[in-house]
């Protein structure tokens, strides 16, 4: 590992707390391994909510309607 340091403060003063509280921020965030928001997508075949079947039209005319896309 070099003598390089991996942060650098360009502006300000901050304690020793402040520049703790960066690093561990830092850190979390390496840690992780990816970038927020690249979740999979799921695929439409792996979706529930296609078992739930709508519900079926009543009234007048019900057994025509039943028939159309929904």
């Amino acid at each position: 590992m070099s003598g390089a340091p991996h942060l650098r403060v360009v502006r300000g003063n901050p304690d020793d707390v402040e520049l703790a509280a960066v690093a561990a921020v830092v850190a979390g965030l390496a840690a992780n391994g990816e970038p927020p928001g690249d979740e999979p997508r799921r695929s439409a075949w792996a979706d529930k909510s296609r078992l739930v079947r709508r519900t079926l039209p009543r009234g007048p005319g019900a057994w025509r309607a039943s028939g159309l896309p929904g």
